[in-house]
């Protein structure tokens, strides 16, 4: 008879360190003890083991199913010899009869260990998928290990995830061993194990961070309706108060600021605008272009979520932002596309043909398209392409002050011969 020490107690440690049930350890063991002792008999016969938890002890037993007829005696028996073991047999029942293992020789007990060994393996992994599929879409904390090629490799424990450079907030740094949180944003599994994928740029990411911080929208008090991001610049939330006798925005904001501030500097000093969410889009739409007055929000696309916004000339700049953050954040906030106008010459402040949002939207698929052409074992380095973008952006400023000059070279030019004419002596 096989005996293992310490069973138990080897497979609550197991259960401890890697999370694996002790119920899997000992089914893969009985496995295995099984597949091994097959082997050493070169049998076809139907082995199984069993493992007596308590003592440690294990039985080898053939098993075979009751029949009429036999077809193959190595896994059947018939139903009249099945009588004469036991009467009570029936057709379709299993008759285990106990045997003596044989001597499992090194290279059988090795096998037996290495399906012990894969059988734990991937146990712990679809451990490991289950508890972080919880957690998608929450935020996490981990450890730095270490860094590569501006890339962040993070311990979360039990596994590890990538920190890469595109979800990273600009500018931020971290060192070997710094607590870090992260946003969870969806988990994948592959054959070379689990992929956590994590990020700080996530909108998500500023949404959750609102819940840990502000007890009322955990009660649900407050609801954040929308969130928008430039990550590490600014951001838009939109929150609504399920109480009328309690101000969303001031609640979310606080005495001073001081309720914000936590969320800032976890943020990298992004700027937040927290601001009032209203059912009349009209009202949202002017609520989510502040600090921007709005004279006017036109509905010109129900169906397709198209307005035209009307502001007097020295609000224009101020809806647009700088950069086009302003109007490119309302848009993400309220789903819809957004053309600024001054109403005063009616000149306008985007192009009216093609939306901000579906800009946006098609950069951002594009964005999407290159990131997943990136190898998984690859560190992202953007050093090749920040300089392809920033010779891109000289060239084009270049190319906008050349055509500057040759428009003020052609008005020169058009004045010159006005006064020549004029000059000129009448005949």
């Amino acid at each position: 008879m096989i005996v293992i020490d310490n069973l138990e107690q080897v497979a609550n440690q197991i259960e401890s360190e890697r999370g694996v049930d002790k119920s899997i350890l000992y089914s893969a063991i009985e496995t295995a003890l099984a597949s091994a002792c097959r082997k050493r008999l070169h049998s076809q016969e139907n082995i199984v083991c069993e493992l007596d938890i308590e003592n440690g002890s294990v039985k080898f037993y053939t098993s075979k199913t009751v029949v009429k007829t036999v077809e193959d005696d190595s896994i059947e028996i018939s139903f009249v010899d099945a009588k004469k073991i036991d009467k009570s047999y029936k057709i379709d029942d299993d008759v285990k009869t106990e045997f003596m293992p044989p001597d499992f020789g090194r290279i059988a007990a090795q096998t037996a260990k290495q399906v012990i060994i894969q059988r734990l393996r991937e146990a712990e992994k679809e451990s490991v998928h289950g508890e972080f599929s919880e957690k998608v879409n929450e935020i996490i904390t981990g450890t730095v290990q270490r860094v590569e090629n501006n890339n962040y490799l993070i311990n979360l424990g039990r596994t590890e995830a990538i920190l890469y450079y595109r979800d990273q907030i600009p500018g931020e740094r971290f060192s070997q061993n710094e607590s870090i949180r992260v946003y969870v944003t969806n988990v994948e599994k592959t054959n070379r194990g689990n992929i956590i994928n994590i990020s700080r740029t996530h909108p998500g990411f500023l949404r959750k961070l609102f819940e840990k911080e502000i007890p009322e929208i955990q009660d649900g008090i407050i609801e954040i309706k929308s969130v928008s991001r430039v990550p590490g610049d600014r951001a838009k939330v939109a929150v609504k108060t399920n109480n009328p006798a309690i101000g969303a925005v001031g609640t979310c904001v606080g005495q001073m600021g001081n309720r914000i501030q936590s969320i800032i500097k976890e943020l990298h000093n992004e700027k937040i605008d927290v601001l009032e969410w209203d059912e009349d889009i009209k009202k949202f739409i002017s609520n989510a272009l502040k600090p921007a007055q709005i004279d006017e929000v036109i509905v010109t696309d129900e169906d397709e979520k198209q307005a035209t916004i009307k502001v007097s000339n020295d609000q224009l700049s101020l809806a647009i932002g700088k950069k086009g953050t302003n109007v490119r954040l309302s848009v993400l906030l309220t789903g819809w596309k957004l053309n600024i106008v001054d109403e005063n010459n009616e000149k306008q402040g985007s192009d009216s043909n093609v939306s901000l949002l579906e800009k946006m939207q098609k950069s951002k698929e594009e964005e999407n398209s290159q990131s997943m052409e990136i190898k998984e074992e690859e560190a992202l380095d953007l050093s090749n392409s920040s300089l392809a973008q920033a010779i891109s952006k000289d060239s084009s400023e270049q190319n906008t002050k050349e055509e500057a000059q040759n428009e003020e070279v052609k008005v020169s030019t058009e004045k010159e011969e006005t006064n020549e004419k004029e000059e000129a002596p009448k005949e």
